[in-house]
């Protein structure tokens, strides 16, 4: 039986942090189109990143009264977040709507075509959307356009072609909060059922999710059902309700991958048994299906987890009982890869510091931009020794279980070259060293540029290794595989960017790092002391690439990486 259900029209309904801060964006995005002081639109931003990591709910915070005190919540900014939250839009909004189409918006998507260039494509050839940008390029008329040429034209068509490629998906943590919010609305509304757990590729921490699914466990079924549960006009979940004997059965098939249920029905097939959507099947007799646990069982198999269940020899390693470790939460005993208002960051050292400790870590690694990065407020030499000292002193009130770690990200230069003098560069505990600039590099290029900075004796961990933003950019040009065997031989760690744009390294190479010998780090790049939660992320990532803690620089207690990093130091005072 079919059923649909959607959310009702009428009434009040509070947007969220998350919608608001979508709006604050794109208030700022419009301010700059209109040519305003991007200081102005910056304040938005600010302010926008500080919603989405706010520690409650924005309801709550309005109702207490304590709104200016989120970081960049001015007097004005806090007037239209409320007036947002309560009406979704706000005279200002509509005033900018009025004088550029929606479509502009579009454009700004494309890496290199700022407010500045959008805006000026909009006046002069009145180019309001990605496809009539796409038009534009494929006949030559954008360089037309000053400061346009034909290789500009077909960079942005592969921009575009990016762009598209991505179509039907979102991001794992906001398909995650889809369908969180879908449960908490079946709770509410469907008291017969219970068990409801979300499947499909968000379940197996897919980074891209291309559909959104949930499966219940119903005491009333009329039968197997896949019911469509209408979350707004843009999303639709689908929802699988079925009998307690059929949830494992249905977890399972709605889990997925396709590939990994075929080599499972073989698998099944090989010890005399029929897997399918009916069931678990053994000489014409139903066998139970009321877990995924008991279904692998009957199978003679070890559960594996939905991570894994790509079908990338998955059953293979299962049969050997070689399946890899699972790393959880627990494992992680600190925190790198954070920023601070020393640089681009929301909230102080001590303000990080504190969050490291609430959240159990036993350290914090502060890893603020280096002064190349003057666009993230890179810190200058005297600001780094600002930090320093702000560090020892935290150190020294901290109880013996944490410790700040002084690190930094070092913009890597065209030449694969460290920010800093050498004598500073030696100071730092760690070093995180990343590219944030000149993208456009052809592979040969880009990676010696990697490899030089790989090879200094300072870095110790290679950040964001790609440089890819998911649904918004390609990863730079790169030999990956002639990195990771630099990585591997000059002891450099590889970061697994957990924040949910990056989630880079990207899982389909784990393997591979781990083979050469790498150890990897799962780091949040943090700007804020909400997202540390990010971690989360890339522990989900790690499990899908079969990392095990072992292999995982951060699950290393505060003993064992004050003296990995003590040692990695000796190595460069030694030469």
């Amino acid at each position: 039986m079919w059923l649909r259900i959607e959310l009702p029209t009428g009434g009040v309904f509070l947007k969220t942090a998350s919608e608001v801060a979508s709006l604050l964006i794109e208030i700022g995005q419009r301010l700059e189109l209109a040519g305003d002081s991007p200081f102005k639109a910056r304040a938005y931003y600010k302010a926008a990143e500080s919603l989405r990591t706010l520690p409650a709910s924005l309801e709550a915070i309005v109702s207490s009264g304590k709104l200016r005190d989120v970081p960049g919540v001015g007097e004005a900014i806090a007037e239209k977040i409320i007036k947002l939250q309560q009406t979704g839009t706000h005279p200002t909004l509509e005033h900018l709507r009025e004088q550029v189409p929606a479509g502009v918006l579009e454009i700004l998507r494309v890496p290199g075509l700022g407010p500045k260039k959008a805006a000026l494509l909009y006046e002069t050839l009145k180019i309001g959307s990605l496809d009539e940008l796409e038009a534009a390029c494929q006949t030559g008329r954008l360089r037309s356009c000053k400061g346009f040429s034909e290789r500009r034209e077909a960079k942005i068509l592969e921009a575009i072609a990016f762009l598209r490629g991505g179509a039907g998906k979102c991001l794992l943590s906001k398909a995650e909060a889809i369908l969180l919010a879908t449960r908490t609305a079946l709770e509410a509304s469907q008291p017969d059922w219970d068990k409801i757990l979300p499947a499909g590729s968000v379940r197996r921490a897919c980074e891209l999710p291309d559909d959104l699914r949930l499966v219940a466990q119903t005491a009333k079924p009329s039968a197997w059902e896949k019911t469509p549960w209408k979350i707004n006009k843009f999303q639709e979940a689908e929802v699988w309700a079925v009998p307690a004997e059929y949830y494992g059965l249905a977890l399972l098939f709605a889990t997925g991958s396709q590939s990994h249920l075929s080599q499972l029905a073989a698998h099944a097939a090989g010890r005399g048994l029929r897997l399918n959507e009916k069931g678990l099947w053994r000489e014409g007799k139903a066998l139970l299906c009321r877990t995924e646990e008991e279904i692998y069982a009957a199978m003679g198999l070890p559960f594996i987890t939905p991570e894994l269940r790509e079908g990338r020899g998955e059953i293979e390693l299962a049969m050997r009982s070689a399946l890899p470790k699972y790393i959880q939460t627990a494992d992680l005993r600190g925190v790198l890869h954070c920023h601070t208002t020393f640089s681009d960051g929301l909230q102080s050292l001590s303000d990080m510091a504190r969050a490291a400790q609430a959240a159990g870590y036993q350290y914090l690694g502060v890893a603020d931009h280096s002064q190349t990065a003057a666009y993230a407020g890179g810190m200058r030499e005297e600001k780094v020794l600002e930090q320093f000292q702000a560090a020892a002193r935290l150190n020294k009130a901290a109880k013996q279980n944490f410790r700040i770690f002084k690190g930094i990200e070092s913009d890597i230069g065209l030449d694969g070259s460290l920010d800093y003098p050498e004598p500073l560069l030696n100071e730092f505990d760690f070093i995180i060293a990343s590219i944030h600039s000149r993208f456009e590099l052809d592979k040969e290029a880009q990676t010696r540029r990697v490899l030089n900075a790989v090879s200094r004796p300072q870095t110790t961990i290679l950040g964001h290794p790609t440089g890819r933003l998911l649904l918004q950019r390609e990863g730079y040009a790169l030999d990956l595989e002639a990195v990771l065997q630099a990585c591997a031989r000059h002891g450099v760690v590889v970061e697994l960017n957990a924040n949910p744009q990056r989630l880079d390294l990207d899982w389909r190479w784990h393997k591979r790092a781990l083979e050469l010998g790498c150890l990897l780090s799962i780091n949040p790049d943090a700007h804020a002391a909400g997202e540390m939660a990010y971690m989360e992320y890339g522990l989900k990532i790690a499990r899908k690439g079969g990392v095990p803690p072992e292999r995982v620089l951060n699950c290393m207690s505060l003993q064992e990486i004050a003296q990995y990093f003590a040692q990695r130091k000796k190595l460069v005072a030694s030469g």
